[in-house]
């Protein structure tokens, strides 16, 4: 296979794509990452790149991450808002676990809200849902639904009495 060449391969498959669980907050608009390599002081920022990168880039698809290398004196991560505000975090020395849980603490949404919107996408998004608590009543309500037999009688093709009456005269 063609995509398991090169280093950690592993970072191209997408159940490694789909483990990440840093999902930031809508006001973040951009992300831009600045190391640089051979430096001691940025192995924890290189790492960061190298083997979370594409997770963030996965969970995160209106966020535009931008990478920078070799620019700067000293790592940092710089993510920018909607409103035109800027925050500058320093990754100086620091590990890549320090890294993650600093921003995932900073700017990713917590478990809660996470959960509290997939509850909500599932109670809204799904057609098949109807009673008391959603939208329509009943199933009749969707076009292309056979209409409800409190109001319209059904075709006698579609009773399972005539039908078992059909096949006993043809018998």
């Amino acid at each position: 296979m063609p995509f398991m060449k090169g280093r950690a391969p592993i970072r191209r498959t997408l159940q490694y794509l789909e483990k990440g669980n840093m999902i930031f907050k809508e006001n973040i608009r951009v992300l831009t990452v600045n190391y640089n390599t051979g430096q001691k002081a940025s192995e924890g920022a290189y790492d960061f790149v190298f083997w979370n990168l594409a997770q963030i880039q996965y969970k995160n698809p209106a966020v535009q991450i931008v990478t920078l290398k070799n620019m700067t004196p000293s790592p940092f991560l710089q993510f920018f808002f909607n409103n035109g505000k800027k925050i500058v975090v320093d990754v100086d020395c620091t590990p890549r676990e320090q890294i993650l849980d600093h921003v995932k603490d900073l700017f990713c949404k917590t478990e809660k809200v996470l959960e509290e919107e997939k509850l909500a996408q599932m109670k809204t998004s799904n057609p098949a849902n109807f009673g008391w608590a959603f939208p329509r009543w009943c199933i009749c309500e969707v076009p292309g639904q056979v209409p409800c037999p409190g109001w319209v009688p059904l075709p006698k093709h579609c009773r399972m009495k005539y039908q078992r009456m059909a096949e006993e005269e043809n018998m």
